[in-house]
């Protein structure tokens, strides 16, 4: 992808900016992996809101994409690239020998007519190819990493991201993920080889709020700017303080910086935690 910038003809335009979409060669998606997104407002079965500042925005179709990759030893051709307005990396279209057509998440530099093949033994380690960890040379980037054989990528699936392996150590691999957090995953776990593609898409600017609307985020208030029955920050007078030891969700939890991470069975397979540590050891 590349960022695109217009003339500053109006006040967002000048510090705006959007995605090109010029790498996406398909305009039509596949109608048998696409259903409509229902949107629900951030709000739970009985209607009430449980997730704020959610609402509205355009309407979405979902891409069903195979984060499993299951068509083990068939080979298929990347046939098109597709933007998919649920995630900020490209998908690709991958048509497979027998005629089934899926989609995949897009690694970068993969261009179309590329072939791809997924296998649970050892095959080539070449871009776009997915198979158990065990079998990777160490030091490549992967992407769609599974927790569990069989279960489908669940690690680094976002635009621009890849993670490193470190090596393989009796029954797991080491992997070190975007975060900086080095962890442990059973090595018969599967992973795409390559980094994933939309590397530029951080450094898309919004430039106004009419943008954040579209994309089904509303507005926020400050917790200052409330009452003290409303927030744990709200009363005073003026541009009064916080006035707390730590800063508070509505709810009364510690915000900012506090440590959310419960003790779990997994913290056994974490080697290093992530640099801004904000995590229970």
């Amino acid at each position: 992808m590349a960022i695109k910038l217009y003339k500053p003809t109006t006040p967002t335009r000048r510090h705006s900016s959007v995605d090109d979409y010029k790498d996406a060669t398909s305009k039509r998606s596949l109608k048998h992996r696409v259903m409509i997104r229902k949107k629900h407002g951030g709000r739970n079965s009985a209607g009430k809101i449980s997730v704020r500042h959610q609402g509205g925005g355009a309407k979405q179709y979902y891409r069903q994409i195979d984060f499993k990759q299951n068509k083990f030893d068939i080979p298929g051709t990347i046939t098109g690239i597709e933007y998919d307005p649920n995630r900020t990396v490209r998908i690709a279209v991958v048509t497979y020998t027998d005629g089934d057509k899926r989609y995949m998440l897009l690694p970068e530099n993969l261009p179309v007519g590329a072939a791809v093949v997924s296998s649970r033994s050892a095959i080539k380690p070449e871009l776009g190819n997915r198979m158990p960890l065990q079998y990777i040379p160490a030091g490549m980037v992967v992407h769609n990493i599974e927790l569990s054989s069989g279960r489908g990528g669940a690690l680094v699936r976002s635009a621009g991201a890849g993670a490193q392996l470190m090596g393989v150590e009796g029954e797991y691999a080491q992997l070190k993920l975007p975060s900086t957090e080095v962890r442990l995953v059973p090595k018969n776990c599967a992973a795409s080889i390559g980094q994933l593609s939309s590397v530029q898409h951080q450094h898309i600017r919004l430039g106004k709020a009419g943008r954040k609307r579209h994309m089904g985020i509303r507005p926020s208030v400050r917790g200052k700017a409330m009452n003290p029955v409303d927030h744990p920050h709200g009363g005073g007078e003026g541009l009064s303080p916080i006035g707390l030891k730590h800063p508070k969700t509505p709810w009364g939890k510690i915000a900012i910086g506090g440590k959310t991470r419960q003790q779990r069975l997994s913290n056994r397979l974490i080697i290093t935690r992530r640099k801004n540590n904000n995590l229970n050891s």
